[in-house]
């Protein structure tokens, strides 16, 4: 990671993001083959629909779609009363980030009544060309590092004034060293998985302690065994 971060990038000009994840005790977002992390429980499943019901759009990574096969929609009556009450539409924009565009057109996630934007490259969007699977297609070059400040201007043109990040890890990652996130929730879960290359809610290369985000500790509850957090990221040493 750099060792900068700037969460207040631009405001007003990209989306409010808020990293959504749950991990295991020892902090993995999936096991070390990466299979789905289906270990949170039914009270967690419904804090995350409620975050998601409040956004414009939810982002992750072509991995975390292979993993799951679905995106997670709103289902609760009270939370798309809400969505309506805001004039938003019924379901946020599912937007998946695939730099091969290497994603199974029959997979059940592309039979789900959900809006889908595909973030790929000028190859991975070849396979694409002509298809309905996606309502818009925001291409990157093929040969350069992704810009996702100018990315994420990009989605906020395009009407994203709020954003889930779900993962994974290196999205995340790049993310936050792009100083393009403004708040996380985590959920611990009560299990231990272990394995050096499990993945981890930020990976990426890292930074230095020197160079760690501080965050500011908005809200803490637990239910069961489990413990939900809600961090800020803060803008300065005081915050």
């Amino acid at each position: 990671m750099s060792t900068a971060f700037e969460p207040d990038f631009l405001q007003g000009s990209r989306p409010h993001t808020t990293v959504i994840l749950a991990m295991s005790a020892d902090g993995k977002i999936a096991d070390r083959d990466r299979h789905a992390a289906r270990f949170s429980s039914a009270a967690d499943l419904h804090h995350l629909e409620t975050l998601i019901a409040q956004t414009d759009g939810v982002l992750f990574g072509a991995n975390t779609l292979r993993a799951y096969g679905t995106c997670l929609t709103v289902r609760q009556p009270e939370l798309l009363d809400g969505r309506s009450q805001r004039h938003q539409p019924p379901q946020p924009i599912q937007i998946v980030c695939s730099g091969s565009g290497k994603l199974d057109p029959q997979g059940r996630f592309f039979r789900q009544a959900v809006p889908r934007w595909l973030i790929t490259t000028v190859s991975g969007a070849k396979p694409w060309q002509g298809a309905v699977a996606f309502d818009q297609i925001l291409v990157l070059p093929d040969d350069s590092p992704t810009d996702w400040p100018t990315l994420a201007q990009q989605l906020r043109t395009r009407g994203i004034a709020k954003l889930a990040l779900l993962g994974g890890g290196t999205l995340v990652a790049a993310w936050l060293e792009a100083g393009l996130v403004d708040e996380l929730y985590l959920t611990i879960c009560p299990l231990l998985i272990g394995g050096a290359t499990a993945p981890t809610p930020v990976d990426g290369t890292g930074s230095p302690i020197s160079a760690a985000l501080p965050l500011t500790l908005v809200g803490a509850k637990t239910l069961g065994s489990e413990v939900f957090l809600h961090y800020r990221y803060s803008r300065d040493p005081g915050d």
